[in-house]
C-alpha cells in the first residue's frame, strides 16, 4: 500500500473475536459495499502488514475510525 490513503478499521466476528487493521480506504470501500449487498462471499483485504480474508456471513460489525483520529496528546 504505497502513497495509498488509508484508514483503520476493526471487524468484529460472530462469537466476539476482532481483527484490527489498517488498510487503503478504497478497500475500507469495497469491504463496505459487499456487506450492503446481499451475496456473501469473501474480501480480501492489504493491510499495511498482512494479506486480511473477510468471510463477509460471519461479520457482526465494521468499525471505522476517522482518518485524522490520534491517540495521546494535543499540544
Amino acid at each position: 500500500m504505497k502513497h495509498e490513503e488509508t484508514v483503520r478499521i476493526e471487524i468484529g466476528y460472530e462469537g466476539g473475536h476482532v481483527t484490527a487493521a489498517i488498510v487503503s480506504t478504497a478497500s475500507a470501500d469495497e469491504l463496505d459495499e459487499r456487506l450492503g449487498a446481499a451475496g456473501g462471499g469473501v474480501v480480501c483485504l492489504e493491510a499495511d502488514d498482512a494479506s486480511i480474508t473477510v468471510v463477509l456471513g460471519k461479520v457482526a460489525y465494521v468499525r471505522r475510525f476517522a482518518r485524522d483520529s490520534q491517540v495521546g496528546f494535543g499540544g
